[in-house]
């Protein structure tokens, strides 16, 4: 029987901060650092506002931002197994990308 050994890497994944897309899009535009960071703050807020009123946030072929409900469910705490432990219901965001991201991203032919 084989078996599945986890492959280790020591590298850490590459991270893309809020830094990088303002001097991004500040470059690509002739915009000042600090307006460009004031507008895509502005942008963000917008996005957790309209969530936190319950709208579902669209932004055509990029992705949809929509608000759940997970159920209640029963877990396992690792460090003592035989335990079961409630895990309550909450509300969480979840993302569906679009279909341009999916193709950009190699999720679609």
């Amino acid at each position: 029987m084989k078996t599945r050994q986890a492959k280790r890497t020591t590298e850490k994944p590459k991270t893309y901060t809020k830094k990088d897309l303002v001097m991004k899009i500040a470059e690509d535009a002739g915009l000042p650092q600090l307006a460009t960071a004031e507008l895509v703050q502005q942008v963000l807020d917008g996005i957790c506002a309209a969530l936190s009123e319950g709208y579902r946030v669209e932004f055509r072929d990029f992705g949809v931002f929509r608000r759940i409900k997970r159920k209640p469910r029963v877990g396992r705490n690792p460090k003592n197994p035989e335990g079961t432990v409630k895990i309550p219901s909450c509300e969480t965001i979840r993302f569906k990308p679009g279909r341009i991201m999916r193709c950009i991203c190699g999720k679609e032919k």
